[in-house]
């Protein structure tokens, strides 16, 4: 795998994370297609049970069928299905991208996601917050001191012990430079030193990016099949 195309996936697709080094610092200072929020209707499904659909392929069948459903309104995230394995399942925009990313309005990004129970505890709270907020007309620098207070104020969860989320889906589309990329696993982490995962390193099937907004690492790991259990090509964009 191009390393270079997995330090990019870990800012442009999630951007939970600040990748270090000079990516960045080219992602800064190239001129984004996407300068401010597109109308809302294009951030939307107008198809509930389509998105439902969507999110489902985050995981396999086994864990998403029986999982929580959320579906985005026009005031946030609502659920479209009730849960039983502890399990939620959802299809992230782009605003829950880096602050700095050149996608982080880019409205044809979907992200198919299926959080464990730790991660829906503990880390679907920051997803949830930073969309409330952007559907209520706040800015960037808005959302990103909102962000910060309600982690100073523990209104916001640091990730529990485990928290994990499934991000298989052959239908994603992370971002313009890497579309489908991987299947992968994501681990949610407070903030840690990547070289405890052997993480980033020659030969390592583990990518790692901290986000200091966020205040996690995020390791990431991608593996060989999709949701539905075909191969997914080592070269997958």
């Amino acid at each position: 795998m191009n390393r270079q195309m997995a330090k990019t996936f870990a800012l442009a697709a999630f951007a939970l994370a600040v990748v270090p080094g000079t990516w960045r610092a080219q992602a800064l200072d190239a001129k984004t297609p996407y300068p401010s929020m597109a109308p809302l209707d294009q951030y939307l499904m107008p198809d509930r049970n389509a998105e439902i659909a969507l999110a489902r392929t985050a995981a396999p069948d086994s864990i998403s069928h029986d999982a929580k459903v959320l579906v985005l309104g026009r005031h946030g995230y609502e659920t479209a299905v009730e849960g039983t394995n502890g399990f939620v399942c959802v299809v992230e925009r782009s605003w829950t991208a880096g602050i700095d990313d050149p996608d982080f309005w880019n409205p044809k990004l979907r992200a198919p996601i299926c959080f464990n129970p730790p991660a829906a505890r503990s880390y679907l709270p920051l997803v949830i917050r930073k969309t409330d907020l952007i559907l209520a007309g706040r800015s960037k620098d808005q959302m990103s001191a909102d962000i910060g207070t309600g982690l100073d104020k523990k209104e916001l969860p640091t990730p529990e012990t485990g928290s994990m989320c499934y991000m298989l889906s052959k239908q994603q589309y992370l971002s313009d430079a890497v579309v489908h990329w991987h299947p992968h696993l994501m681990f949610f982490v407070p903030l840690t030193d990547a070289t405890a995962w052997g993480a980033n390193v020659q030969g390592s099937p583990v990518i790692a990016a901290s986000d200091p907004l966020d205040r996690l690492t995020i390791f990431i790991i991608p593996v060989g099949q999709w949701s539905d259990g075909t191969a997914a090509p080592t070269d997958a964009h």
